[in-house]
């Protein structure tokens, strides 16, 4: 049971995460003190974390919740061997 959920609104997150990623290409080119550079690559991981914290609360919103609300038991085990998955490999990361 495959939920269409979209996340039209993190695509503006991702262009500025894209823009602050072309911006590290130049201060590589510019030959830029590590430390801002680092400070920078620390930026674009926090600002990827918050997108991926907005994808998985919409997940839980509407596609776990539509599996635990529906009458099918096999739906509402697989979402949650799903979310388990899912807890396993970010806890791995």
């Amino acid at each position: 049971m495959k939920q269409v959920t979209t996340h039209e609104e993190q695509l503006e997150y991702l262009r500025k995460i894209e823009g602050q990623v072309r911006g590290i290409q130049k201060m590589i080119e510019e030959k830029r003190y590590c430390v801002d550079i680092l400070n920078q690559v620390h930026s674009i991981i926090s600002a990827l974390a918050r997108v991926e914290d907005k994808i998985l609360e919409k997940h839980f919103q509407h596609c776990v919740t539509a599996a635990v609300q529906g009458s099918s038991a096999a739906d509402k085990k697989k979402k949650l061997a799903e979310i388990l998955e899912l807890l396993s490999r970010y806890r791995k990361a």
